[in-house]
């Protein structure tokens, strides 16, 4: 025989297409071609391959060798098909049996001593492969450093290698026991340590808002003085949230694993992303000319924390609009479109001005109009997407040296999980991703609350989107008092953590 066909998977975004690994010998001068729009990465397989068959002591064919990666017209990226390429070179020349081939999917990146090294997306290559077409999905065999994350698909049948002996064993060996094993996913205990609320001293009314936002998934921007302890409050948000779901964990996981970042000891810990003010929109949103996710995708499900918000670039910053509404960033290239998750949720910090002490007329030097400059660095539709703003006092010395009387983590965090509970029963969804035709549904106000908010809305001129998010975050009020309606005084507070940054 000298074709051979094997199965193995490209990665277009969250997608990956089959791609079939056609190897052919033929008569003629030595020579090894890779066609079907390859990049440098899979162009540079020949030498590893090559490497790898000699020194797992296979004979290297001399003769005409062609590797065609199919479709023709879906770029090819990164060394994954190394492991189809050579188990077709081998099973094209005789060297291995090529009768169950067929009944597999390949994807590993070869050293030139023939083990297996880890690669990206194997999470997404196995939810494809068992949503393939056929409706016949195969088993997969991939490197052993990839295991624990394919396994996370259910029923996927995932067989394990180390080394390229191991998976040409497989398949010539007589005795079972020489086979690969199927793997079992090992999930470890999903119980992580995260600072405690109870460190924080005083700050009652953020810690009050951080409770509001975690409960119903709402967006939120600190703004106070240096040292008064707003990255503080950011960094132990992630001990309110609700216990992530399998589907959300799948998601989360799927993303990690196209940049090569998952691990598996992180299974079901809401990401936190803190990307320096220095990062461009490509590293914010993702890019490339193959596109990978940025770190607004990287936070699916988890938090984007965004410190110093005004030092992040202008342009920067607006790329996050369309995310913040919809959940999902597209990525567009001359040749095709990527599509990413990023729902995530924003914790934002800042100064109120260029030095960070405005109102203290003792420290603070800057003029009206340098506070108004420095506040414009964050434009008005953006901020308009966020939810509540927060102001975050300066702690008095008499605060600072009394010991700590704040709830901790956990108790914030089973109110937070029971008014989670009752928005997934009453809409089965987070308050924040309501949309219109919900939040007229769910987010009914009486006579005074419906007056209270008008003359709100008259006063500060919010727009129709303010006015909606104002809504969402009262229904997080009343879900975490366990009320069935919203009443006025859940109004008035959701009012209070929606003053404009530009009024302060």
């Amino acid at each position: 025989m000298s074709l051979a066909v094997l199965k193995s998977r490209a990665l277009a975004g969250m997608d990956a297409p089959e791609v079939n690994v056609e190897v052919h010998l033929a008569n003629g001068l030595p020579s090894f071609t890779i066609v079907g729009l390859p990049d440098t990465e899979v162009k540079e397989s020949r030498d590893r391959v090559r490497a790898a068959l000699q020194n797992g002591g296979f004979d290297m064919p001399n003769r005409r060798i062609t590797v065609n990666l199919a479709p023709a017209d879906l770029p090819k990226e990164s060394g994954r098909f190394d492991l189809p390429i050579a188990l077709g070179i081998l099973a094209a020349s005789g060297q291995i049996p090529g009768g169950r081939l067929n009944q597999y999917e390949f994807a590993g990146e070869l050293s030139l001593s023939g083990q297996l090294r880890p690669i990206r997306g194997a999470l997404a290559m196995t939810f494809a492969m068992q949503r393939s077409a056929d409706g016949k999905p195969r088993a997969f065999i991939l490197p052993l450093a990839n295991a624990d994350e394919a396994a996370l698909v259910t029923d996927a049948a995932i067989y394990p290698a180390s080394t390229l002996l191991q998976v040409c064993a497989h398949f010539a060996a007589r005795d079972p026991a020489a086979a690969l094993q199927r793997h079992s996913a090992r999930l470890p205990d999903t119980q992580f340590a995260y600072p405690d609320f109870a460190d924080v001293k005083g700050q009652r009314q953020a810690k009050r808002a951080l409770e509001v936002a975690a409960a119903g998934a709402h967006s939120i921007i600190l703004i106070g003085p240096p040292g008064a302890g707003k990255t503080m409050l950011a960094l132990r948000f992630g001990g309110l949230l609700p216990p992530m779901t399998d589907e959300e964990a799948l998601e989360s996981a799927a993303v990690q694993s196209l940049t090569g970042g998952f691990n598996a000891g992180n299974w079901k810990r809401r990401p936190f992303r803190a990307p320096h003010h220095t990062a461009s929109g490509v590293a914010l949103v993702g890019g490339g000319s193959v596109p990978r996710p940025g770190e607004i995708s990287l936070a699916h499900c988890g938090i984007l924390f965004l410190d110093e918000l005004p030092e992040f670039d202008r342009r920067v910053l607006e790329v996050l609009r369309q995310p913040l509404e919809s959940g999902r960033i597209t990525i567009s290239r001359a040749a095709h479109q990527s599509d990413f998750p990023a729902r995530f949720q924003l914790i934002a910090a800042m100064n109120p001005c260029p030095c960070g002490f405005l109102g203290q007329s003792d420290r603070c030097r800057c003029t009206t109009e340098s506070v108004l400059r420095y506040q414009g660095r964050i434009s008005g539709p953006l901020l308009d997407r966020i939810d509540m703003q927060i102001e975050v006092a300066a702690m008095p010395p008499a605060s600072l040296s009394a010991a700590a009387d704040g709830e901790s983590s956990a108790d914030v965090a089973q109110r937070v999980a029971l008014a989670f509970q009752l928005q997934l029963a009453r809409q089965g969804k987070a308050n924040q991703h309501l949309v219109a035709r919900e939040i007229d549904r769910h987010c009914q106000l009486d006579d005074e609350g419906e007056q209270l908010l008008r003359t709100a809305m008259l006063r500060l001129r919010w727009s129709a989107r303010a006015y909606h998010r104002v809504l969402k975050v009262a229904r997080s009020i009343a879900d975490l008092a366990g009320a069935p309606a919203i009443a006025p005084q859940h109004v008035a507070e959701a009012i209070q953590y929606r003053r404009a940054l530009r009024e302060r």
